[in-house]
């Protein structure tokens, strides 16, 4: 490994003590380097480290629908679980709005994400992601539906008591607090929203477009029922004050998507940790903190309302981006 010469001029002078403490110093470390240069180009000559000796990370993303904190107690579990069952370091990030989606997965190189149908299918579109499973209730519901509400005392009933009246949306990336309402417009001849209302706003996340109809800061809103009947259960202003005008068809729950690229194998894991998580103690604390029972298996066919949907109030998921500004065909 050293050249022979190199070994026997050192040896010698060392021995006979003619290097000072300083220079002999020097020449050890530098032998241990040479050394240790040695072993690892021999490492590297032959097999390759496994993948129990590489520090894996794995980063989701997960939809603002609730308030941060709330969102992370229900997903940081699920979190651990993951990584104790598929030695990967699973990292959740908190997307901070429904418009930055596209532009955070790209940017934060996110690699899964659980996302609601909506951008679940714009991504799909846009990104060519893949969705692995989503949960199922105690009921055996994994779908959801959009609410359109209103106060019990507010005099609204139908579309036309909606004239100059303020609706609260949750974001303009969602299906149920989005993209059902401008369905439900055009099917009562609204065909221009900003003038038929006398204000519209977003309020941000579902739960907040809930509470500013109940603190009347809207007259109207819309909003998943998922979310609507989870506030209900310590709230019970919810059923007390707000009356539902409309629902909307079934759309898939929030599913984990992974980014085009994922290894397949690993794809594999992650939809097998996922499905058979209700199978064991630690799996179900899991997922009673997510509000669920199990996953079910989900594929881009699951998404067919949101497309329909889209086709119908003339929105283009491909074109959906960063911007949150959706083109129209």
């Amino acid at each position: 490994m050293l050249n022979s010469c190199f070994e026997k001029y050192v040896l010698k002078y060392w021995m006979c003590g003619y290097l000072s403490k300083l220079v002999r110093i020097l020449i050890a470390a530098s032998i241990f380097c040479l050394v240790m240069s040695g072993c690892r180009e021999q490492q590297n000559n032959g097999s390759e480290p496994s993948d129990s000796d590489i520090n894996r990370e794995f980063l989701i993303g997960i939809v603002p629908e609730q308030n941060i904190f709330r969102q992370t107690e229900r997903y940081d579990p699920l979190a651990r679980y993951l990584s104790m069952e598929l030695d990967l370091d699973i990292e959740l990030h908190m997307l901070t709005t429904y418009g930055n989606i596209i532009e955070d997965i790209q940017t934060q190189e996110l690699d899964g994400f659980f996302l609601g149908s909506f951008t679940g299918a714009a991504v799909m579109e846009t990104m060519g992601a893949e969705p692995l499973a989503r949960p199922q209730n105690a009921d055996g519901i994994s779908t959801y539906r959009g609410l359109i509400f209103t106060g019990r005392d507010s005099g609204i009933s139908t579309a036309r008591d909606m004239k100059d009246k303020t609706f609260v949306f949750p974001d303009k990336a969602t299906s149920a607090g989005w993209l059902f309402p401008l369905r439900y417009f055009k099917e009562n001849d609204i065909d221009d929203p900003s003038s038929w209302f006398g204000d519209l706003f977003f309020s941000g996340t579902h739960e907040d477009a809930i509470l500013d109809v109940i603190n009347n800061r809207a007259d109207i809103g819309a909003a998943k029922d998922t979310i609507f009947y989870r506030l209900a259960e310590s709230d019970d202003r919810i059923v007390d004050k707000l009356r539902i005008l409309a629902i909307s068809s079934p759309f898939p729950e929030n599913a984990l998507l992974v980014s085009r690229g994922t290894d397949d194998a690993l794809k594999a894991k992650l939809r097998e940790a996922l499905l058979t998580m209700h199978l064991n103690k630690a799996g179900l604390q899991a997922l009673h903190k997510l509000g669920a029972v199990k996953f079910i298996e989900t594929s881009a066919e699951d998404y067919a309302p949101v497309f329909e949907y889209s086709k119908d109030t003339g929105l283009n998921l491909s074109n959906y981006g960063a911007s949150n500004n959706l083109a129209t065909d």
